[in-house]
């Protein structure tokens, strides 16, 4: 329970030697202070009495003072008796007649938040998980307290065996969950100890990242389509990011002519903003050379034949359109696959593995690789060295032949 005290702060004088007095709000060893907007001199406070003394409106001073820090009471017992993971923070703000906020308000403001800055990615992603729990709910209004690890456990549970979520999903959805705590925990809303997430720990599983080999890589090449068609275009770009630093599809459909000088591509990466040069390899040149045409030479027509030059995207409509043609396109490669007898299942991400490990296969340094692929640390690219690595190892087998 948080406990409730008065206090003349006398390490803060004003001009008139005075110091304010304040009700003092601690919670779990962490305290706030509400001004009551009264100053006094140290000699007209009884400290053991907690009342003033000596001023010539000290009854009146202390009517308002024993009103104030019973409704001060009265707020900590009605917020606590619903709320136990309550910080003092949060006490104090409803003191202040500010609302507390509960789980459910505060995961609907981030909401809110992302969509305003014009992150539809993480926008669609969390209305997707506020929907699951909702229905999982039935609506209800969750305080940060009524999510506990036992809470987390059965809603781990529910996820798996009636929605049929796999691990990773499951680890996706709870990771929203523990950024919001995290968030809450450093807002001073939720106090550190009465976060789930310092004992719930979210389980992953490895997941099998899929790359084409040189020869397999030629295949896609290779196949007949007819020129033109859709399969034949989506073909076309796969094969460029496998050739052109691993590019992800998003850039690949946003790509311009303007973003062309000849030999380099310069774009700034949807997902993470950041701007990178590359340089275009013959194969991947060639490919680009194939969408030249006296129609579509346009420096503000995209390359490639995906999205429309006659519209103007906002953010919203770039990323359902992106959406929506990575999706399309994802199933045309496995129209590919099959086409080809390949026995892997594999999505437009692939080409992004497969010039990442042909890369590292070739010598390109790690760091440049990192570089090219936009990693904001190196420790991710890692996995691609241990993939070349791993293949350099059974190479050696054959000396066990």
């Amino acid at each position: 329970m948080a406990t409730i005290k008065l206090l003349l702060r006398e390490s803060k004088v004003n001009k008139d030697g005075e110091s304010p007095l304040y009700i003092r709000i601690t919670k779990d060893r962490q305290s706030k202070f509400v001004s009551l907007g009264i100053t006094l001199l140290p000699e007209q406070w009884d400290e053991k009495n907690r009342q003033v003394k000596k001023h010539p409106n000290s009854v009146r001073l202390n009517n308002l003072i024993a009103q104030k820090v019973a409704e001060a009471h009265g707020v900590s017992l009605e917020i606590e008796s619903k709320n136990k993971f309550v910080s003092s923070k949060v006490i104090k703000n409803k003191i202040m007649g500010k609302n507390s906020v509960t789980f459910s308000d505060y995961a609907y403001e981030y909401l809110n938040r992302v969509y305003k800055e014009k992150k539809m990615g993480t926008h669609d992603k969390v209305k997707a998980v506020l929907s699951k729990l909702n229905t999982y709910t039935n609506k209800a209004t969750l305080n940060f307290g009524d999510i506990d690890v036992q809470f987390l456990k059965k809603y781990e549970a529910y996820l798996k065996d009636d929605l049929g979520n796999g691990i990773n999903t499951v680890h996706s959805n709870l990771k929203i969950f523990r950024k919001l705590f995290n968030d809450a925990v450093r807002e001073e809303i939720i106090d550190f100890q009465n976060n789930p997430f310092n004992k719930y720990k979210l389980k992953t599983e490895k997941v099998k990242m899929e790359y084409l080999t040189e020869d397999e890589l030629k295949l896609f090449e290779d196949i007949t389509l007819d020129k033109g068609s859709m399969l034949d275009h989506h073909r076309n770009a796969f094969v460029f990011c496998c050739y052109a630093g691993g590019i992800r599809i998003s850039d690949v459909l946003q790509l311009k002519w303007k973003d062309f000088d000849g030999s380099n591509i310069t774009i700034e990466m949807y997902k993470t903003n950041e701007m990178i040069s590359i340089k275009v390899p013959n194969r991947a040149m060639d490919i680009i050379n194939s969408y030249k045409s006296d129609k579509n030479n346009d420096s503000e027509n995209y390359i490639f034949p995906f999205l429309d030059n006659t519209k103007v995207y906002d953010e919203e409509s770039m990323f359902k359109a992106i959406s929506s043609r990575t999706a399309y396109a994802n199933k045309d490669l496995g129209k590919m696959v099959k086409k080809i007898g390949l026995g892997k299942d594999i999505s437009f991400h692939c080409s992004r593995h497969t010039w990442a490990t042909r890369a590292l296969r070739k010598g390109m340094r790690i760091e440049y690789v990192s570089k090219l692929l936009g990693h904001a640390s190196i420790k991710t690219t890692q996995i691609y060295a241990k993939i070349v690595n791993s293949e350099l190892d059974k190479a050696m087998d054959v000396f066990n032949d």
